[in-house]
């Protein structure tokens, strides 16, 4: 009569046996690479056909098997759920990523593509109070086009507005201009944040469950959790 040790391990030991060959990248000599929860049944319905009569398998091994596999299926279940639900993610983040082009987002940024027959406005972080602050604005070529005299500030956040024209009050050409903000306290110059408007041109998706990168019109890039205001 064949016995349940003739039979072979058990089937923990029927697991241990295939992951190992899988984390090694042999092939089982059935040409599965894994045991999945059929296979599992399987092995335990033969192993319990297979016992010998005089000597049963013990109840303690045997509800501990049928544990293992409640175990194993409980993972499988969980993993194709979480399959689910990042696929719905993805979709998601698309869906959301293409409602996102052509908006128009306030980020922090030392630059901004400005059509100065419209102007510019943007805001700046004032972290402790200051006895003068101004916004300088200054052209592609480094050339300094216009300073904004917002004066003393309290600490907050406070917008400025650059209509658009030079110190001397003509037109500027619209194009990239970099804003530089300083606050003036005790005498000391200390640079401050600025947030400025930008266009979003596309949108590219996070890998991995990285969050989605907003590329912006001018040639930059920011994240998504890095926008302060997404308008029209």
């Amino acid at each position: 009569m064949t016995t349940t040790s003739s039979v072979g391990q058990s089937v923990l030991d029927q697991l241990q046996k295939t992951a190992s060959s899988s984390n090694t990248g042999t092939t089982s000599k059935t040409g599965t690479a894994s045991l999945g929860k059929d296979a599992f049944l399987q092995l335990l319905v033969t192993q319990m056909k297979n016992q010998d009569p005089l000597s049963p398998q013990d109840n303690t091994q045997f509800v501990s098997q049928l544990a293992q596999f409640s175990s194993l299926e409980s993972m499988q279940n969980l993993s194709s759920t979480v399959d689910t639900i990042a696929s719905t993610y993805q979709s998601s983040q698309a869906l959301q990523a293409s409602s996102l082009v052509g908006r128009s987002v306030i980020v922090s940024s030392g630059s901004a593509v400005v059509d100065t027959t419209k102007g510019l406005t943007g805001s700046v972080v004032v972290p402790a109070s200051n006895s003068s602050t101004t916004v300088k604005i200054s052209d592609a070529s480094g050339n300094l086009v216009d300073t904004i005299d917002l004066g003393a500030q309290a600490a907050g956040t406070t917008s400025f507005t650059w209509n658009g024209q030079n110190s001397d009050g003509t037109t500027a050409a619209s194009g990239t201009y970099s804003v530089v903000a300083t606050g003036t306290a005790n005498g000391t110059a200390t640079a401050l944040s600025t947030y400025l408007p930008a266009t979003v041109n596309s949108v590219t998706m996070g890998v991995s469950g990285a969050e989605m990168t907003l590329n912006l019109a001018g040639g930059s890039s920011v994240g998504l959790s890095k926008v302060q205001t997404i308008g029209i």
